[in-house]
């Protein structure tokens, strides 16, 4: 590829043709050593005014925005490419991935005992009406919003002009949500939380091989369906040869599925909770708030354990530094590929990151979490409620196949080459 070539934007690539090794674009250097000297920055400030679990956790929130960019690590396009023609294969690698989280977890949140001596919890939440409502608005929402939240991140770090418009109205819905959360959890229908470990007597040893057999037969019934559909195949990625694949290129689903569970256990051992991103969107559009008068303080959603955050340094925040890393690694991976390039914005995609971004942050509010809290750690933490996190997201895509058309947003069609 030369350096005239259109790079696709991530997550709407049609038909691309394959490319190879020294068809990759030039490492972006000036870009490289740019990101290197912030990411730099940013850790000597958390290493002089913050705890040492900070300076941690950015290290591993810059690992998982690598992983995410390098292997275009979908959520949104994985439920996409199954409900509209059928195309299972990224879901499979989710599979994997929540496999190899579960295995790991369960002697974790069994032992009980984080790398700094503090207890480990994992992200097991009530099933109820604002579970339902808000799963099926972040599944709406992230097909129209281009991304979902580790999507969005990444997609900014990669330099996607649109995902900044979604990230913004990303954190508006997240703060809303927050304003609105007490109603929904408290005046609407809704269950104690299910834990397939410690609320039906399995143990983590049961709940971990009944969720063993969930993903295969979920993995198996993608293979049926893809018999029956016969899906075009999932658009090739650039890559490199050899172990230059490790900085330059895409990287197999398979790899980084693993990669992202090895991670994600990392991040309990090391924070005592599971990866998560979106509470961090919610502080963040509250403390602006707050800054223009907002009384803040009152609401529901910040009394009690989430009172300390409003009141302390964002960089505080454990899930604000991941996800700053998310952003970070993503950014040098796009420049490591010579890919980091702004897209261009029209009024149609702009109007759907809106509407996508409120979608996602409200729902992910009343859904106790996004694609990462509440489906990857919902799930890896034995809840029930991200399965049913998983399956009202998916309802909300189906909705979505019909709306994205209306603006200028591709969907898979069964005769494409690629999807």
């Amino acid at each position: 590829m030369d350096s005239s070539a259109k790079v696709q934007p991530i997550d709407e690539v049609k038909d691309p043709v394959q490319l190879k090794g020294t068809d990759l674009n030039k490492p972006q250097m000036p870009l490289i050593i740019g990101g290197l000297i912030v990411g730099a920055i940013l850790l000597v400030y958390l290493m002089a005014t913050q705890d040492s679990v900070q300076s941690l956790l950015l290290v591993i929130g810059l690992l998982l925005g690598y992983t995410l960019f390098h292997a275009r690590f979908g959520f949104t396009s994985a439920f996409r490419r199954l409900a509209s023609v059928g195309n299972g294969k990224a879901l499979r690698s989710h599979m994997l991935m929540l496999a190899v989280a579960v295995t790991l977890f369960a002697p974790i949140l069994a032992f009980g005992y984080s790398f700094f001596g503090g207890g480990v919890s994992g992200y097991v939440s009530p099933v109820g009406v604002s579970l339902l409502v808000g799963a099926f608005m972040f599944g709406v929402g992230m097909q129209l919003g281009g991304g979902c939240a580790s999507g969005t991140l990444y997609a900014v770090g990669g330099g996607r002009s649109v995902m900044f418009i979604t990230l913004l109205f990303f954190i508006v819905g997240a703060t809303i949500g927050a304003y609105h959360l007490p109603f929904w959890t408290e005046d609407l229908p809704s269950f104690e939380p299910v834990s397939l470990a410690t609320s039906t007597g399995f143990g983590y040893g049961g709940a971990w091989l009944l969720s063993i057999v969930l993903f295969g037969l979920i993995a198996w019934i993608t293979l049926v369906v893809e018999k029956k559909k016969q899906p075009p195949k999932m658009a090739p990625k650039p890559t490199e040869a050899g172990w230059k694949r490790i900085f330059r290129g895409s990287w197999p689903l398979f790899a980084a599925a693993i990669v992202l569970a090895l991670l994600n256990a990392l991040t309990l051992m090391t924070r005592g909770t599971p990866w998560g991103i979106t509470s961090a969107f919610a502080l963040w559009g509250s403390k602006v708030a707050q800054f223009f008068g907002v009384d803040v303080a009152s609401w529901g959603y910040w009394q009690g354990a989430n009172a300390a955050a409003l009141e302390s340094s964002i960089f505080a925040d454990s899930t604000t530094v991941l996800n700053f890393g998310v952003i970070l690694g993503a950014f040098l991976a796009s420049a490591a590929g010579g890919l980091f390039k702004f897209s261009k914005i029209t009024g149609k995609n702009a109007a759907a990151s809106v509407i996508g971004g409120l979608l996602m942050g409200y729902g992910a509010r009343l859904a106790f979490g996004c694609n990462i809290g509440a489906y990857f750690g919902g799930i890896s933490s034995f809840s029930l409620h991200g399965y049913i996190w998983g399956i009202m997201a998916l309802a909300g895509t189906f909705l979505a196949l019909y709306l994205r058309p209306k603006f200028g947003l591709s969907v898979p069609k069964p005769k494409d080459s690629f999807c």
